[in-house]
């Protein structure tokens, strides 16, 4: 019995021990990341950091937080932030937002609110911190453009990556779910002035996978985001009242971001649809007439005048329909 109560408090002191040194070390690695952050010219500050959870947790907590990327011109601020990892799985950490948080851009402030954001972030085990899948999950997420009082609501959000084991490492399956998306009254009026379509987007996902140019690392934060040098589609889908839109395909990046391939696009009152497109500026008006004619040629072709699938192709910068050149294409960079 003694040797027994002897080994529990040996085991017991090394394993307090070891919490003690894990969250020194921690403290340690997030004061040096923001310093190097500060070094590099963002902004990186924080008013405070809370270790606490002994002995089975690490459990950062920071307040006060503010990060502005002078690169890319992209910030961040929140009241707090969280960071949670079991002290014997230390690899697996959630990630807890705030109710209010603001997020800036190049072109636009937004401030983001909601009821409960939070992420799971599986990483590999070393120094890299290679992402190998994550959840992100938001309830009742509204954004909010500063100085603009139309906002963008969605009831529930879920954005899900995985690293792809069977190939390279920069390669992810993502999937995005969007529940109940309330697009903002101006863009809403601005689309559909005459309030034709019900105020909600019942349908939002996507399926997809991404080879991107490096993997997910600390690197991406610390250095430049990694870039998608191939793009399938396998389903992404949106439905809003009676319009209804699929989209499939698969196409290249190159390093300027210009896309080459293919995407077939299901459209379900198609006129309807461009008829939106052209009042959101989507489709300029040139365009907009020349193209309803050549669905409508389509449509005639395939004997179904409300439901088409229309073949685009994405080449020498731009997105054509057969021989005819409709629009530019789109730049996938990632800021």
């Amino acid at each position: 019995m003694r040797a027994l109560l002897g080994i529990i408090i040996l085991a017991s002191l090394g394993w307090g021990g070891y919490w003690f040194i894990g969250a020194g070390t921690a403290k340690s690695g997030f004061d040096a990341w923001f310093d190097a952050r500060r070094a590099e010219g963002w902004v990186a500050e924080y008013a405070d950091l809370d270790l606490r959870g002994f002995p089975n947790r690490f459990d950062a907590s920071f307040t006060d937080v503010a990060l502005a990327d002078p690169g890319t011109g992209l910030a961040w601020e929140a009241p707090f932030f969280q960071l949670l990892a079991l002290s014997y799985k230390p690899n697996h950490v959630i990630a807890v937002w705030p109710s209010e948080q603001l997020i800036a851009t190049p072109l636009e402030k937004y401030r983001l609110t909601s009821d409960d954001m939070r992420a799971s972030l599986v990483l590999e085990p070393s120094t890299g911190l290679t992402l190998d899948r994550a959840t992100l999950t938001a309830q009742h997420l509204t954004v909010v453009p500063e100085g603009n009082n139309a906002p963008l609501t969605v009831d529930g959000l879920t954005l899900a990556a995985e690293r792809v084991p069977a190939d390279a490492d920069a390669h992810y399956h993502l999937g995005l779910r969007a529940d109940d998306l309330v697009p903002s009254a101006t863009w809403a009026a601005r689309v559909d002035p005459n309030g034709t379509l019900p105020d909600i987007l019942t349908v939002l996902h996507a399926d997809l996978t991404i080879r991107f140019d490096k993997p997910w690392d600390r690197s991406a934060i610390e250095a430049a985001r990694p870039q998608p040098q191939q793009i399938r589609l396998r389903l992404a889908e949106a439905t809003w009242g009676q319009l209804s839109l699929q989209a499939a395909g698969e196409v290249a990046v190159d390093a300027a971001g210009v896309p080459t391939g293919a995407v077939t696009i299901k459209a379900r009152n198609w006129r309807d649809i461009l008829e939106l497109a052209r009042r959101s500026g989507a489709v300029p008006a040139q365009v907009a007439d020349p193209l309803e004619d050549g669905l409508t040629l389509l449509s005639r072709l395939a004997g179904n005048p409300k439901t088409l699938d229309i073949p685009l192709e994405f080449a020498k910068g731009r997105v054509w329909l057969g021989p005819v050149p409709i629009a530019k294409a789109p730049v996938l960079r990632l800021r």
